[in-house]
């Protein structure tokens, strides 16, 4: 905690001043906390721990503002069309180049982060034909031309992400599946539901519900492995299938421990995925693998993702997941990312089956390790303990219910043109609770 605090009310106009050479935010007509040691402050400040109870308390559906210049704004939307010119689609895009960062000031809490870089983010969701479009956050991007703000933190969070909820009717599809890979074990972000308002010159005008999302390489790894020391990979394109031909360590960019460039683990894994000990000498096979390669979490992931059924991922699209170095564990480990395409059947020939029929070399990671008898074994234990801890029908109607109360008036109060629900949110939901109990039937006839 900031020690000794000097409160006041201030009933001004909004300003910025500095004392010690940090900032006070002055906001009309509420109780500002400064601090006249100097020390920092644990809203706005480098030095602090994430502040997960705040940002990420899922009790409430948030409210935050982005306040943008017209002229910030328009440059802004000039930049999204270059960016998404010439089409693209779910696992590439014709132009790779992410979109650039702007300017704006966010009010979260009767406070402002002052020059905060915002920038739209995704791919499919950047081609919708929807205002509602993806954002990204990165809290000190501008510290160089406004020293104000360096190492500037959102609670402790330098970089944040907002999912649109594309082509989710429901709203709540990124969340809970998230929630429910966490709860069963498997590396998964936090993430809560914000209000998000767009200031552009002339007062806030409602964008509409948002999933909030933590980042991998911010903050998650430390919260989550309690270290962000190992290297942290985000594979995307052709390469990341870890086929035999077409393998390409380019396709796995490093998030951590850039500088090195040292990607020998991947390497590795590869090469243990397919040696020739996985024909003459299984055991020793699955020995190399192991030593690098979680493979019992990646079996509890892939109980998980094939009930719920999730397409846009590894074994459909070589996108949408991490692979992280544990140290404490010394093996690359897999973190789920982007599950806004979970609880339905799929598209881009459909979410894979329980007993991964068709799924071949082209996808080795699953073909070969549920081609083992006994990873096998595992991975059905996996999906029965699953569906009779975790993902029971009386508690998914619970979580859902529970959702639909948290967003019922800010969904109600999304404007068209900036929605994904289009009248269809209730029904939506009734949707996930029959996908719910036909999964579960499904899944106890596979074990069986």
């Amino acid at each position: 905690m900031i020690a000794k605090t000097l409160k006041f009310t201030v009933f001004l106009l909004l300003g910025i001043s500095i004392f010690s050479c940090k900032k006070v935010i002055f906001v009309p007509d509420q109780e500002v906390i400064v601090d006249p040691t100097g020390g920092g402050s644990e809203t706005h400040d480098n030095g602090f721990p994430a502040n997960y109870d705040v940002v990420f308390d899922n009790s409430k559906v948030h409210r935050i503002e982005i306040v943008f210049t017209p002229e910030e704004w328009t440059a802004m939307q000039a930049d999204l069309k270059v960016k998404t010119a010439g089409g693209g689609g779910p696992g590439g895009t014709s132009n790779t180049e992410n979109p650039t960062y702007f300017p704006a000031d966010i009010y979260y809490n009767n406070l402002v982060w002052k020059d905060v870089g915002v920038r739209y983010k995704g791919n499919s969701s950047l081609r919708a034909n929807s205002g509602k479009l993806p954002l990204r956050f990165n809290f000190d991007e501008f510290e160089d031309v406004n020293p104000e703000i360096t190492d500037q933190r959102f609670y402790g969070f330098k970089e944040l992400s907002m999912s649109s909820n594309y082509n989710d009717p429901s709203v709540m599809r990124e969340r809970v599946a998230d929630e429910l890979f966490r709860d069963f074990g498997v590396p998964a972000i936090r993430t809560v539901y914000y209000e998000v308002y767009i200031n552009k010159g002339s007062g806030p005008e409602y964008y509409g519900v948002y999933t909030m999302c933590e980042i991998i390489s911010d903050t998650f790894l430390k919260s989550y492995f309690g270290t962000k020391t190992g290297n942290c990979y985000k594979p995307d394109g052709t390469g990341a299938a870890f086929a035999q031909p077409g393998f390409n360590l380019d396709h796995f960019e490093l998030k951590t421990n850039e500088a090195q460039k040292d990607k020998s683990d991947v390497q590795k894994m590869f090469e243990y995925l397919h040696a020739n000990t996985r024909i003459n000498n299984p055991a020793q096979w699955k020995s190399d693998l192991e030593s690098i390669f979680d493979v019992d979490g990646f079996l509890k992931y892939l109980a998980v993702n094939t009930t719920i059924q999730n397409w846009d991922t590894y074994g459909r699209m070589t996108h949408n997941y991490y692979l992280y170095n544990d140290p404490t564990m010394g093996k690359l480990r897999w973190i789920v990312w982007d599950n806004n395409e979970a609880f339905q059947s799929g598209k881009m020939g459909g979410a894979l089956p329980f007993d991964m029929s068709g799924v071949g070399t082209n996808w080795p990671l699953i073909s070969y390790i549920i081609a083992d008898a006994d990873y096998l074994k595992r991975y059905k234990t996996y999906i029965k303990s699953f569906v009779e801890t975790t993902y029971t029908t009386s508690r998914m109607t619970s979580i859902f219910d529970s959702n639909v109360s948290l967003l019922q008036s800010s969904v109600n109060a999304e404007r068209t043109g900036f929605s994904y629900v289009n009248g269809q949110f209730n029904s939506a939901v009734s949707t996930l609770k029959t996908h719910n109990s036909s999964r579960v039937s499904a899944a106890n006839l596979f074990v069986q």
